[in-house]
This record gives C-alpha cells, sequence and structure tokens, in this order.
C-alpha cells in the first residue's frame, strides 16, 4: 500500500505546543520518582524475573486472604505501597509502550513521505542537468555522494529510477 504525502498528519504550532507542555508537566510530575541505577545495579535488582513476579503476586494473594500467615518481619504496609506502585507503573509503560510505537510508526511514515519527494527531485535535477538547464549540474553532483552504492553494504543506496526499490531511511 503506497504511502504519500500525510498533510492531515502534521502537527499544528498548536499541537506541537500542547504536547510539549505536557511532556514537561509530566516530567515534572515523574521526575521525583526517578532512580539512577548502575548498570551493576540494574543488573542486581532487576532479577526480579516473570517467574518471582508470580511468587510475590502469590504472597500477596496470602497476605490479602489469610494475613496470620504472613510473616512479622515484613512491613506489609510498605509491601503494599511497593506493590501498588509497581502496579501503576508498569500500567504506565504499557501505555508509553503503545505511545512509542504510535509516534515511531508515524515518524516512519513521514521520512518515506520526505524520501519518495527526494527521490521525484533527485530524478527531477537529473532530467533538467540532462537539458543543460542552468544550476542543475552543481546541484546533481552535490547530491548524488548520496545516490550512489560504493560497494560498502553501510551505504544506503537510493534508487536511481522510480522502476528500483529504494531502501527504507532509517529513523
Amino acid at each position: 500500500m503506497p504511502f504519500n504525502n500525510f498533510e492531515a498528519r502534521h502537527f499544528t504550532n498548536e499541537e506541537q505546543t500542547s504536547v510539549t507542555d505536557a511532556l514537561t508537566a509530566l516530567e515534572a510530575a515523574l521526575n521525583s520518582k526517578f532512580a539512577n541505577l548502575t548498570p551493576d545495579e540494574r543488573k542486581q535488582f532487576g532479577s526480579v524475573n516473570e517467574q518471582n513476579k508470580l511468587v510475590i503476586n502469590k504472597v500477596k494473594e496470602y497476605r490479602d486472604t489469610q494475613p496470620q500467615l504472613s510473616s512479622p518481619d515484613v512491613d506489609w504496609d510498605e509491601f503494599a505501597r511497593d506493590f501498588n506502585s509497581r502496579n501503576f507503573i508498569a500500567t504506565i509503560l504499557q501505555r508509553f509502550d503503545a505511545l512509542y510505537m504510535g509516534l515511531k510508526n508515524a515518524k516512519i511514515l513521514h521520512d518515506w513521505d520526505n524520501y519518495q519527494a527526494t527521490l521525484t527531485d533527485y530524478n527531477y535535477t537529473k532530467y533538467k542537468n540532462s537539458t543543460a538547464a542552468t544550476g542543475f549540474e552543481a546541484k546533481q553532483t552535490d547530491l548524488a555522494q548520496f545516490f550512489s552504492n560504493r560497494g560498502n553494504s553501510n551505504t544506503t543506496t537510493v534508487a536511481e529510477s522510480p522502476t528500483e526499490e529504494p531502501t527504507t531511511p532509517e529513523e
């Protein structure tokens, strides 16, 4: 399915301001909850895997249904606050993941739109240069460096004609 010209998906200045303000407010609301962990600390404390989360849930279930079986050495009020906070954060992260994926997909489409317009402009430049129109030789020479494969697998190859399949632009 071809995608071109997503003019209806552009952000107005007001929308950009609104999103930026909302992110600023969110950052301010969350800033005091952030923790800076070193890679070693992240590895140490991040060892609560899915299996261990099931154990946490089971202990919480026992605490809720049969509190007499709970250890008196655990601060159960703190346990409940931690449990509620981690569930709240997990929900926020799921929502952030959905926002991230939606924005990433939108960016990919805008990148693609720019890329297709670039191909059209480059083909026009080559055409005008072939007619000896003034200024197009320098432009084609300047742009040509981006439109050739020099044998390097890391070099992005751009289609020289509309019939070739161009590579997808990187994010």
